[in-house]
């Protein structure tokens, strides 16, 4: 891959850099580009799609310092630069009647975006690193992909919740038991903010499938807790045959399972086992 074709594609994890400069600030993205204009030639210039571009513009800078690019962060241009794509897309479709040049640059940088994106799909279709696969799997339904990424899992490698939630849901249902056990692994391993209550729907799909309504209940109390969603309360009572002591019972444990997940110990808690 060219040294251009990296920066003109660029997005990685910018951490580093925000603690100097800052999060969606466009006065930075604008003093990155006076002072790196390869790095922004191809992108539109008015402020249509600021959060995409500015972001792109800032992981671009970042990758600029980066003499080899991981996989991970060839994973990370693909997804911002879908991101961008996407947006400028609808904002080309936004026709100006007097100045029609803003008009034919958002066509310009969509354009560009698109054969970019795709250059970087073929140039990385190849590629063994897992976050490379898990892209070809979600994108492409790419067999190959898949294998690589369960590879990693069996192996103990696969940490990001995106990857595990993912396989997951892919094993629901193939393989429930299975499912179970990544989406309790991630409840006990994925951190408070990046809890997704849909986890606790799709086990209690699970039970549900496994006729054991008693933790059916559980789970989508656990969902609505934590989602703060609303229910048809008879419907859910309606799980455990009308019993409201039962309810009573299962609704104080699904409020526990909620706290030790949220709060960051239910790794060997009562909760915990009682899902095994």
């Amino acid at each position: 891959m060219s040294r251009n074709f990296v920066l003109i594609t660029s997005f990685t994890v910018a951490g580093a850099f925000f603690g100097l400069f800052g999060c969606n600030n466009d006065r930075n993205s604008d003093l990155i580009c006076k002072n790196n204009p390869e790095l922004c030639a191809d992108l539109h210039k008015d402020s249509w799609c600021r959060f995409e571009k500015g972001d792109l513009i800032r992981h671009r800078y970042v990758l600029k310092q980066t003499p080899e690019p991981t996989g991970k962060q060839l994973y990370q241009q693909l997804i911002y630069l879908e991101d961008y794509s996407k947006c400028i897309e609808l904002a080309a479709g936004v026709k100006h009647k007097l100045n029609t040049d803003r008009t034919r640059d958002r066509e310009r940088a969509f354009a560009v975006s698109t054969q970019t994106l795709a250059e970087l799909q073929e140039f990385t279709r190849t590629n063994q690193d897992v976050y490379l696969a898990f892209y070809r799997w979600m994108r492409f339904n790419d067999q190959d992909g898949l294998d690589i990424v369960e590879q990693h899992y069996q192996q103990g490698q696969l940490t990001e919740p995106d990857m595990i939630s993912q396989l997951a849901a892919h094993y629901v249902r193939s393989s429930p038991d299975k499912a179970k056990r990544l989406y309790l692994k991630l409840l006990g391993t994925t951190e408070s903010d990046q809890i997704n209550p849909d986890w606790f729907l799709a086990l209690a799909s699970i039970y549900r499938h496994q006729q054991n309504p008693e933790k059916e209940y559980l789970l989508t109390r656990a969902y609505l807790l934590l989602s703060l969603q609303h229910a048809d309360e008879a419907q859910l009572l309606a799980m455990v045959n009308g019993n409201q002591q039962l309810a009573q019972t299962l609704d104080s444990q699904a409020s526990e399972l909620v706290s030790a997940v949220t709060g960051e110990r239910f790794v060997g808690s009562e909760s915990e086992m009682l899902l095994q």
